[in-house]
């Protein structure tokens, strides 16, 4: 009776070894997963912070060409601000000029650094303002760009910053329209003059 006892309990030492490392396996596979979930989530938190600092930018131009209506056209980049210029000091500059120097400065992360280095925008942040309707009513898009984490569709509706992030699935935009109606009227003809 005594010899069918111990069979049975070294019987039950060896599944109980083998339910272990099934189990380990099982815990390593689930614990993977879980640092691969942490990536992803990582890097979809850098997409939203990017996106939202976009938002920020391009509401800031939005509103800077809203208010200074007559002054529009002033607005109007030859080339994407941003990533690939130099910081610049504002401070002898007035009116668009001055406006797009510190959203220049904005784009680069000027407006928060942390041991020297700048963070406070996007990766490759770039932006534009682009005359789309020349005659009155006025039409200006606005439209600020970065370097995305991961490859997505290519956006459509701006060519700013098109062909400077290697693969254009990586750019990411956000775009506003700035309409223009008429500002002032020719009092003898009641036609809209273009300021």
């Amino acid at each position: 009776m005594s010899a069918r006892r111990s069979d049975i309990g070294g019987g039950e030492r060896g599944m109980t070894m083998l339910e272990v490392l099934i189990t380990l396996v099982i815990l390593m596979v689930g614990l993977l997963g879980l640092a691969s979930l942490q990536a992803r989530m990582q890097l979809l938190q850098m997409e939203t912070y990017q996106r939202t600092q976009a938002a920020v930018l391009l509401q800031m131009m939005t509103d800077q060409i809203g208010t200074n209506r007559i002054n529009a056209l002033d607005y109007v980049t030859a080339q994407p601000l941003g990533t690939g210029q130099p910081l610049q000091d504002c401070s002898g500059q007035q009116g668009a000029a001055r406006h797009l120097c510190q959203w220049s400065n904005l784009l680069l992360g000027a407006a928060e650094v942390h041991d020297g280095e700048r963070l406070g925008a996007m990766l490759g942040a770039r932006g534009c303002v682009i005359n789309v309707e020349p005659e009155m009513p006025r039409k200006f898009m606005v439209a600020v760009v970065w370097q995305g984490m991961t490859p997505t569709a290519a956006p459509e509706g701006t060519t700013c910053g098109q062909g400077q992030y290697g693969d254009d699935r990586l750019r990411r935009a956000a775009v506003s329209l700035v309409r223009i109606g008429c500002l002032q009227n020719d009092p003898d003809t009641g036609a809209c003059v273009t300021p």
